[in-house]
């Protein structure tokens, strides 16, 4: 697509960088398995586990919102919604650097997921 909106890239790089994040946190939390000693190992190897595949899927999401690939938008919306409460607990629990960066990225995620541009290319043909 040579005339994607802003919008529309935006909204694929915040997907990127939350699913880089998730990749990141979930194999630093696998070495730290494997070098640490866990209380439970096997919690420990399910939430590393947990983090790169979903970050893999939100590359996997970012990919298509990038190509404006119709079935992305809902995974990419249903994800900001799903990181605002998040950002929200982490405000409340006095982690408020990372709390409001989330809440910053959730935000933009959004508004440039249902942005009408982002629509309306999301739409054509």
């Amino acid at each position: 697509m040579s005339n994607r909106p802003v919008t529309l890239t935006v909204a694929a790089a915040v997907l990127a960088l939350e699913g880089v994040t998730a990749v990141v946190l979930g194999g630093y939390a696998g070495v730290q398995t494997v070098v640490g000693s866990p209380v439970d190992v096997s919690s420990s190897i399910i939430v590393s586990a947990f983090g790169v595949v979903v970050g893999a899927a939100l590359l996997w999401v970012a990919w298509g919102i990038l190509h404006a690939a119709r079935w992305s938008r809902a995974p990419g919306v249903v994800t900001q919604i799903f990181a605002l409460p998040v950002a929200v607990s982490l405000v409340q629990s006095g982690q408020y650097v990372p709390g409001v960066l989330l809440i910053v990225v959730a935000l933009a995620g959004l508004v440039t997921l249902l942005a009408p541009a982002t629509t309306r290319a999301m739409i054509e043909d």
